[in-house]
């Protein structure tokens, strides 16, 4: 798959993939409004336009990017494994399918999807993709 930012000054090409997630947790809302709608791509996505990307570590285990020209959010990633989900409107394609939920518990009753399907609460993801800690006592 083939995409863009808003100026086109990045793009990025990416295994094909129909399905997309959407995540609800209050950093996605912040950083764009609304729910991150986006293709989970694995790590190995092409990226060509790369000194016009900003980085921005969001968390312990994730970074956020953007282009510095136009703002267009490009990617959420897994530092553990390198994964980029890639928000859905970059990509040409349109013909995505809803899959899966994230953060559910934190989505606010102001929008709702149609589409059932599998989700995650919050203690579900972080158990499922936050840094180990390793116990101080040994």
């Amino acid at each position: 798959m083939k995409g863009t930012c808003l100026c086109g000054s990045v793009s990025l090409t990416a295994a094909e993939e129909k399905h997309i997630g959407a995540c609800h947790c209050g950093y996605c809302r912040k950083w764009g409004g609304g729910p991150l709608l986006a293709v989970h791509c694995g790590p190995e996505v092409a990226w060509a336009g790369q000194d016009q990307i900003s980085v921005y570590r969001s968390s312990e285990w994730a970074e956020r990017a953007f282009c510095a020209k136009c703002g267009s959010h490009l990617y959420y990633k897994l530092l553990s494994n390198g994964h980029y989900f890639v928000p859905a409107g970059l990509f040409e394609a349109t013909d995505f399918e809803l899959a899966s939920q994230v953060y559910i518990d934190k989505k606010p009753a102001y929008y709702d999807f149609a589409n059932q399907t599998p989700t995650m609460t919050e203690q579900q993801v972080i158990e499922a993709y936050a840094p180990q800690q390793s116990d101080p006592a040994g």
